[in-house]
């Protein structure tokens, strides 16, 4: 007997990124299309920053060009949770994600796993902009249809990121999947102070280094919002055969906006 089927509507449709879906695989093709001036090695994962996309789609796009005309089983993504819950980490009760692309399956099984091994809690009709603002992409990008696992985290801890770093690298192992760093960095910040504490976040990131991008948040030295989803993304692709990373890009909402009082800031990097 299958399961029924239970849709989450997109919150952000219309507000985070363009409604109509012509506009929107317009806007996301124009992102995706860029030049690139020498050959990447297929990504074992991405990190890609979440604000609305006209703010940080130019950034994204650099990651998700690398994986344009891939065949992809599953996707999955951790991001931080922008909500509280009474929960460590969090997936979906749904079976679907909605954008006005179209829909895309939940890897249920996946999900299942986690809530049994990690004690994950599923939750519905979530308001969460970090997981869903990725998917145009996806579907923009990857050749034919995936599964999406979806992971929020409202701990941020280092144990907690290398529990479930490990565990997605040993449930996915068998199968074709890419995984997907969702985490913006400093806020708020004038642009000058907003580079220097950005670097010290990407410089981790570049070094392969995932306990010290959450160390660098904690201390003070560098933010991003989703330090721990960096980090178990990092684990789990070690584990999978990722050696290095390369930044791919960064920006500020100052470069797309043109305020430098406040901005967001936005990397991109490949995990390999």
């Amino acid at each position: 007997m299958s399961k029924p089927l239970t849709v989450r509507p997109s919150p952000l449709a219309g507000r985070w990124y363009p409604r109509d879906p012509e506009e929107l695989a317009t806007l996301v093709d124009h992102y995706l299309n860029v030049p690139n001036t020498r050959q990447f090695a297929r990504p074992i994962g991405v990190l890609v920053p979440h604000a609305g996309i006209i703010f940080s789609g130019s950034v994204a796009g650099k990651a998700f060009s690398i994986t344009r005309d891939l065949t992809i089983d599953s996707v999955v993504i951790v991001g931080p949770s922008h909500h509280p819950y009474p929960a460590r980490l969090l997936s979906t009760a749904h079976s679907h994600y909605e954008t006005p692309l179209g829909r895309v399956p939940v890897a249920v099984d996946l999900v299942e796993a986690l809530e049994s091994r990690l004690g994950v809690r599923r939750v519905a009709n979530d308001p969460e902009h970090a997981i869903e603002i990725e998917l145009p992409f996806l579907q923009q990008a990857l050749k034919g249809t995936f599964n999406l696992l979806p992971i929020a985290m409202i701990d941020q801890s280092w144990e907690t990121s290398q529990q479930l770093g490990k565990l997605i690298a040993e449930l996915i192992q068998d199968r074709q999947t890419l995984l997907v760093a969702s985490s913006d960095l400093s806020h708020f910040y004038p642009q000058e102070e907003a580079n220097r504490l950005d670097r010290v976040i990407l410089d981790a990131v570049a070094d392969y280094a995932p306990q010290a991008v959450i160390q660098a948040d904690e201390q003070g030295q560098g933010f991003a919002c989703g330090r721990g989803a960096i980090a178990a993304t990092m684990v789990a692709a070690q584990r999978l055969g990722a050696s290095a990373a390369e930044i791919v890009g960064y920006a500020t909402s100052g470069d797309a906006t043109g305020d430098m009082s406040r901005v967001v800031g936005y990397g991109a990097a490949l995990f390999n």
